[in-house]
């Protein structure tokens, strides 16, 4: 008999193929490098060669920023006139210092003028950054112009603004030769309104830095916010009061303190500008202690003097950097 052919159905099946085993150490094939091997000197080079780099900055700005203030301060405790006396004397500069008819005028001129320069540069810097924040044609051009005065040193905007406000050669005589005679802005030789042409130049300096601050701000705001806002009905003016301002509340932080800073420690642009004058009616602490310490060989009155501008700083710095903290842990 002939052999019949199998049937599909009647052929064996192959056997099922073994699954591969799972992979794990003991029958991968993939055998990952060795760890490099790192001697015990490597370890300790990562470990100390950062601070070695550091510590040169770290013991200078010890000496040369805190050191001295200690030593400052310590001088403001002794009787020191032309050159230091170490020997202590107690509060008896303060008392001095307190007693100087001087020292009050130019503590009221810093406060008309700190607290003027920093209201009218948060103003203006904020209007000038939500100006650009509405993508205007020439935004860069304008923004390079507002920023220009800060690329100018104090100096050279005291001298500047000193020709503009001179009624001899500056403003007033260019309006008398246009024909207004009637016209008059004497400032700069009035004894009552001399500190507020220092308070015209430290604005122009410094509010295009302030914009640029505000302007970073602004930009960092979420887009999606402002759309939500503006389909719920919210006008344009009314979503930057109550939703985008309100946002900046770190940068108005840094605005204050770099501002209060600038106007604590002026010294460049008054004396450029007036001088403290006319007589004494725009003076500053930071001229009283110029002048004290290097001119007049009141070296302890002078570091009263700072030491009382140290203050000032301090006093204006610890309630911001609380407020800061504080809204920063409430999530604010």
């Amino acid at each position: 008999m002939s052999a019949t052919p199998l049937t599909a159905a009647a052929r064996p099946m192959p056997p099922p193929a073994k699954a591969p085993p799972p992979r794990n150490a003991a029958n991968d094939s993939y055998v990952p490098p060795p760890a490099p091997r790192t001697s015990r000197l490597g370890v300790l080079a990562d470990a100390w060669l950062p601070r070695l780099v550091l510590s040169p900055t770290i013991i200078a700005s010890l000496v040369f920023v805190y050191g001295f203030i200690a030593l400052t301060a310590y001088l403001s405790l002794t009787e020191s006139r032309m050159m230091p006396n170490y020997e202590f004397a107690g509060l008896v500069q303060y008392e001095r210092l307190f007693g100087i008819e001087r020292w009050w005028t130019s503590a009221a001129n810093l406060g008309i003028f700190g607290g003027l320069f920093i209201l009218v540069c948060l103003a203006i810097g904020l209007m000038m950054a939500v100006l650009l924040d509405q993508r205007i044609r020439h935004e860069g051009a304008l923004r390079a112009i507002y920023l220009y005065p800060m690329a100018l040193s104090f100096i050279v905007t005291g001298a500047a603004w000193k020709w503009i406000l001179n009624p001899g050669l500056g403003l007033e005589k260019m309006m008398h030769d246009w024909g207004y005679t009637n016209f008059t802005f004497d400032w700069l030789v009035d004894s009552d309104m001399a500190i507020y042409t220092v308070v015209i130049a430290g604005v122009w300096q410094s509010s295009g830095f302030v914009m640029a601050l505000f302007l970073a701000g602004l930009r960092s705001v979420d887009d999606s916010i402002i759309k939500a806002a503006m389909v719920d009905g919210a006008s344009l003016p009314t979503i930057y009061r109550r939703i985008v301002i309100p946002s900046l509340r770190p940068v108005f932080f840094s605005v204050l303190l770099v501002l209060a800073h600038i106007a604590i420690k002026s010294f460049d642009l008054v004396m450029a500008l007036t001088a403290g004058g006319p007589g004494t009616s725009s003076d500053v602490p930071a001229i009283f202690m110029y002048q004290f310490s290097f001119t007049r060989g009141q070296l302890g009155l002078g570091a009263a003097s700072a030491m009382m501008m140290l203050a000032t700083v301090l006093a204006v710095l610890v309630p911001l950097m609380y407020l800061e903290t504080k809204g920063a842990r409430h999530g604010r």
